[in-house]
C-alpha cells in the first residue's frame, strides 16, 4: 500500500510538472505575441507620424510659397461661358474652319489653353487665367503700341483690351500685361559689338512700377543680336527678381557672327531656349518667387529649331507665341503649324492693330486650337 501510495504521488508529480512547463511555454509564447504586437503598433505609429510630418512639410511649403502678384479682371455680370455662344453649326465646322489644311481635327475642346497631352504643374498665372499684353518700345512708335501712346493712356486702353478677353472667356480672368523691348537689336555693333542696344534702367524701372501700382505684369523681350540668351537673361536678373516680371525672347534677332539683325533673319536654338528656362527655374527656387513664364516669338520655320529640347518645369511655364502680321487666314494657319502642330505647353497670338485684315476680336482668337493663352497686341 505504501509503494502504491507513493507511485501515485510520483504520477501527480509529473503531471504538475508538465502542466507547469506548458503554462510557462504558453506565457512565454503570449509574452512574445504581446512584444511583436507591440512592435508592430510602434513601426506603425512611426509610419504614420512620418506620413503626417511629410503632409505637414507640404502644407508649409504650399502656404510660403509667394503669391502672383497680379489682379485679373473679372468677367462682367452678363458674362456668358465661351462654349454657350457658339452655335451647333459653328462647333461642327470649328475642325475645318480652325486646321485650314492638313489635319483638320481638332486637337483639344474649345477653351482649353494647354497644348495636346501637357501639363502644367506650376503655380503659374497661365494656369487658370489668361495674359493680354501691350507690346513695343517707349521710345519707338514703329515698335508697338507702348511707343504711341503715353504710360497712364496706354494702362487705361490695355485694361479695356483685357476686359474684352475675360468676358469673351469668364472661366479664365484675363490679365493685363506690359511687354517691354528690354535690349533691342541693332543694325550697328553698338557699345557691347553685340548689335544690341539695351532699353535705360530708368525706363525699364518705370514700367515696372506701371505694372505693379496697376495689379499687372511685365514682361521683358529680349532680341538678342549676338548675344546669347542666357547673358541677356542675366542682364535683367535685377527685374527678373521681382514677383511680377517674365521673360520673352525675340528669336527672329539672333544671328551669326558676320550676319546683321533685320537684315539677315536669325534664330534661337531651343537648347539655347532650356538654358534660360533652367535658370529662372533655380532663380524662383533660390530667391522663394512665383513661378515665372517664358514667351517664345516665331513668325517663320527657320527663327525656332530643336523645340523638342524646349520642356516647362515646375516653376517656370512656356508659351509659343506667333507673331506674324497678315490676313487673318494665313495666320490662323501658321498659328496652327507653329503652335498646335509642333507644340510645347502654352500658345500665344500676336495682333497687329495697324497691318492685320482684319484685326480679330477677343471671340474669333479664341477659337484657335488651343486657346491661347496669351495675346499680344502691337
Amino acid at each position: 500500500m505504501k509503494r502504491l501510495s507513493m507511485l501515485f504521488s510520483g504520477v501527480l508529480l509529473v503531471f504538475f510538472l508538465v502542466a507547469c512547463s506548458e503554462d510557462a511555454s504558453t506565457s512565454k509564447n503570449e509574452g512574445k505575441d504581446d512584444n511583436s504586437q507591440s512592435e508592430e503598433d510602434t513601426t506603425d505609429k512611426n509610419e504614420e507620424n512620418n506620413e503626417t510630418e511629410e503632409q505637414q512639410d507640404k502644407e508649409e511649403e504650399e502656404e510660403t510659397k509667394p503669391p502672383q502678384p497680379y489682379e485679373a479682371l473679372e468677367p462682367a455680370a452678363d458674362a456668358t461661358p465661351l462654349q454657350d455662344k457658339l452655335s451647333e453649326e459653328e462647333l461642327s465646322k470649328m475642325p475645318s474652319a480652325e486646321a485650314h489644311g492638313e489635319d483638320r481635327t481638332r486637337m483639344v475642346p474649345v477653351g482649353e489653353t494647354l497644348v495636346k497631352g501637357a501639363e502644367d504643374q506650376t503655380d503659374g498665372p497661365l494656369k487658370d487665367h489668361r495674359i493680354v499684353a501691350y507690346y513695343g518700345h517707349p521710345n519707338s512708335t514703329n515698335m508697338g503700341i507702348l511707343g504711341e501712346m503715353e504710360p497712364d493712356a496706354l494702362m487705361t486702353k490695355l485694361k479695356e483690351q483685357t476686359q474684352a478677353y475675360s468676358d469673351a472667356d469668364p472661366s479664365r480672368p484675363a490679365i493685363p500685361m506690359i511687354e517691354l523691348i528690354s535690349t533691342v537689336a541693332q543694325r550697328n555693333p553698338g557699345p557691347e559689338g553685340k548689335y544690341y542696344h539695351m532699353t535705360s534702367p530708368e525706363q525699364i524701372d518705370e514700367y515696372a512700377k506701371l505694372a505693379k501700382e496697376n495689379n499687372a505684369l511685365l514682361m521683358l523681350d529680349v532680341q538678342l543680336g549676338t548675344d546669347s540668351v542666357l547673358n541677356q537673361v542675366k542682364l535683367l536678373e535685377k527685374w527678373l527678381k521681382l514677383p511680377y516680371v517674365h521673360l520673352a525672347i525675340d528669336t527672329e534677332f539672333h544671328v551669326e557672327e558676320g550676319e546683321t539683325p533685320g537684315i539677315d533673319l536669325g534664330q534661337v536654338n531651343g537648347a539655347e531656349v532650356q538654358k534660360a528656362v533652367d535658370y529662372l527655374t533655380n532663380m524662383v527656387e533660390e530667391n522663394n518667387l512665383p513661378d515665372k513664364i517664358v514667351l517664345v516669338h516665331q513668325f517663320i520655320d527657320g527663327a525656332l529649331t530643336n523645340k523638342e529640347a524646349i520642356q516647362p518645369t515646375e516653376n517656370v511655364e512656356v508659351a509659343l507665341n506667333y507673331d506674324g502680321w497678315g490676313d487673318a487666314s494665313t495666320k490662323k494657319s501658321l498659328y496652327r503649324k507653329f503652335v498646335r502642330n509642333e507644340a510645347v505647353q502654352y500658345g500665344g497670338f500676336k495682333i497687329f492693330y495697324d497691318k492685320d485684315k482684319p484685326v480679330l476680336s477677343a471671340e474669333e482668337v479664341l477659337k484657335l486650337d488651343p486657346n491661347p493663352s496669351i495675346i499680344n497686341y502691337q
